[in-house]
């Protein structure tokens, strides 16, 4: 065919069709501009990153290892590529529930967040930061106010504060919101603040928290093996007998028909008797208090060598000596006669129970730390009336 198809006057002409011919046709501009992979171009290809355990992860689950490291990644994906073998450690693979060390190199795979999750968790880090930054009017929604407390000792391994009496030390069992809560608010730059160990609500004093791991885990460890040397000062009734100086009495807890908890001493053999020793000291003797004319006081230094739920508490009880001013295991008719106030008496409206002196060893230097916290003002102004102070001679008698 030799005319050229459609040649009609007046139109424009339609370009001539190509005889089709082995040769490859020409690649068309779009693709001739694109560039050939280069190593720069290559960098941006996400790539596995590997990271070294530090010391305040060691002995961390690697799927809480990796949730924490992948922030906005969902559970399921991580537990995904943990399966999949995608995560490595040390170059081999492992499970969720292995225990990573420090030194260890984790392999993480690239992955991305979804940009719903990344917004949350902008949004949430915004939340916090203000909640943080100003408290809450309530705790509904599970915000505690924002609340620093008296520190005592604080570096970049842990902070020792002074705890008030009625202050929980964790949020739960009826209880919306405790110190380490409102620690957490006030400090949202912390990435890690943990409680080294408990008090009583009612029970003033020394109290740990972690800020880091390995802090948390060594700590932890000298108060389990009782490497530690923590004494409470204790008010209680009556005259302490000066040679009773260790109680050794089991102890076992049990709920009250509304689950409240409670602790009572039993005997050795009982099925769920746990051994429970108490070191007591005394320190003072108080005269008989002007709204309580008969009962003298006894001023304490105890040392518990097993921490126990209410230990302190149940051993005096038990003894018939109550700390005065508690709730659950004192003399209920003398406490209410002693929250009264008077013009040649202050009143006592709390438990008489605080942790006066702690010693341990410092989890990264291991020097030995001395901690004392002073008696509380409220507690300070009931102990006006000493009479005489415990001599070396007289508990040697």
């Amino acid at each position: 065919m030799k005319h050229i198809i459609g040649a009609a006057s007046g139109k424009a002409k339609r370009p001539i069709k190509a005889p089709f011919s082995p040769v490859p046709a020409a690649v068309p501009p779009v693709l001739q501009v694109m560039p050939a992979p280069t190593l720069d171009a290559a960098a941006t290809v996400p790539q596995a990153t590997l990271v070294t355990v530090d010391e305040d992860y060691a002995g961390q689950r690697l799927d809480n290892f990796l949730i924490r490291q992948l922030k906005g990644v969902p559970k399921t994906h991580v537990y995904r590529i943990i399966r999949s073998g995608e995560v490595r450690v040390n170059k081999g693979r492992a499970h969720a529930d292995t225990r990573v060390e420090a030194g260890d190199i984790v392999r993480l795979p690239p992955v991305r967040t979804s940009e719903r999750a990344e917004q949350k968790a902008q949004v949430m880090q915004r939340v916090m930061t203000e909640v943080a930054r100003h408290g809450a009017s309530s705790t509904v929604g599970g915000y505690a106010p924002a609340a620093e407390f008296p520190i005592l000792f604080e570096d970049d391994f842990l902070l020792a504060i002074d705890k008030p009496a009625g202050v929980a030390v964790h949020g739960g069992s009826g209880v919306s919101f405790g110190i380490i809560e409102q620690l957490r608010m006030a400090r949202p730059e912390a990435d890690f603040l943990e409680l080294v160990h408990r008090l009583d609500r009612e029970t003033s004093g020394i109290l740990l928290i972690a800020k880091r791991r390995m802090a948390l885990k060594l700590l932890q460890e000298q108060f389990r093996e009782r490497e530690t040397d923590k004494v409470y000062l204790a008010l209680v009734s009556g005259n302490w007998p000066v040679k009773l100086r260790v109680i050794d009495k089991a102890l076992h807890k049990y709920l009250l028909p509304n689950g409240e908890r409670r602790v009572k001493i039993v005997a050795n053999d009982h099925p769920d008797a746990m051994r429970s020793v108490t070191l007591v000291k005394m320190k003072s003797q108080i005269a008989a208090n002007p709204l309580a004319p008969d009962t003298p006081f006894s001023l304490l230094e105890v040392t518990i060598k097993t921490g126990r739920t209410h230990q302190i508490r149940v051993h005096l009880a038990g003894e018939g000596h109550p700390i005065a001013g508690d709730d659950k295991y004192g003399d209920f008719e003398l406490n209410k006669v002693l929250q009264k106030s008077s013009l040649s008496s202050p009143s006592l409206k709390r438990m008489f129970l605080h942790a006066w002196s702690l010693k341990f060893n410092h989890p990264k230097t291991r020097k030995a730390v001395q901690l004392q916290a002073a008696l509380p003002v409220e507690l300070q102004q009931f102990l006006p009336y000493r009479t005489a102070e415990a001599s070396a001679e007289a508990g040697d008698s």
